[in-house]
């Protein structure tokens, strides 16, 4: 995937601008930033969840395997297929541990010659088959927050992605659930190619292969503008970062 010129209209009040990003398969991408900067913004552009935020406008291009997920011809259901979404706070659906990972390949057409064998696929990818197994008609809102967030991201690749996205997947665990999800995404990235936003600085140094750096600058009427400041190889970024607003936000001196 990659973007050219991506921006971000709410109403007449740009949100983000210029984000020029490429995304490598199989690597794990982190954006960081203060809060206010574009990074969820930019990561809902990638499989057009801002669709759904009325008054949002998206400008540039988003192109994934080449196509302009914003043509009219594009279909997004089977977009969103390919390029799943995780979200910041565990939302299973009220149901069954087994209908939540079956879920997304009933609503998308999909007909595999065994559900079963898709669920246990998809719960042995998110490292949860083993706890759940034998309980896999109980309501998916009785299991922990960890297990809640790696049933999300099972759901997620039930439908076959290429691509996931995780918006601050961690933010609403413990520091035991977060190291199983970083383990976990480390692990996907083998299969799949993973775009996290992350608030934690040392989760994008511990698990990601590039980091996107973005900032909010204000105009001359006080409204904040996201913008990309600096996109690199991880380490390179933050042991050597190009752009001095870098420095001072890996460094602790803002944000």
């Amino acid at each position: 995937m990659s973007t050219r010129d991506l921006g971000v209209s709410y109403g007449d009040f740009l949100a983000v601008n210029g984000v020029n990003l490429n995304f490598i398969r199989h690597e794990i991408t982190a954006l960081i930033g203060p809060s206010g900067c574009g990074k969820s913004t930019v990561l809902r552009c990638l499989n057009r969840m801002n669709d759904l935020v009325p008054g949002a406008r998206v400008h540039g291009t988003v192109e994934y395997h080449g196509i302009d997920v914003y043509d009219s011809s594009v279909d997004v259901i089977e977009l969103r297929r390919r390029v799943g979404m995780v979200f910041q706070k565990p939302n299973p659906f009220p149901k069954s541990i087994y209908e939540n990972v079956a879920y997304g390949p009933k609503v998308t057409g999909m007909k595999p010659e065994s559900m079963d064998d898709v669920v246990e696929k998809a719960l042995r990818s998110a490292a949860l088959w083993d706890e759940v197994k034998d309980k896999l008609k109980q309501n998916a809102t009785g299991l922990s927050g960890g297990q809640q967030q790696r049933l999300c991201i099972a759901r997620a690749i039930a439908t076959g992605p290429d691509v996931i996205l995780m918006d601050e997947p961690c933010s609403a665990l413990d520091p035991i659930a977060t190291a199983k999800i970083e383990d976990l995404m480390v692990e996907l990235s083998e299969k799949f190619t993973i775009i996290i936003v992350t608030h934690n600085m040392q989760q994008a140094a511990r698990v990601s292969h590039r980091t996107a750096f973005f900032t909010a600058e204000a105009d001359e009427k006080g409204n904040r503008l996201g913008k990309l400041v600096e996109f690199d190889g991880t380490e390179q970024l933050f042991s050597n970062p190009a752009d001095p607003r870098t420095e001072a936000y890996i460094s602790g001196r803002f944000g």
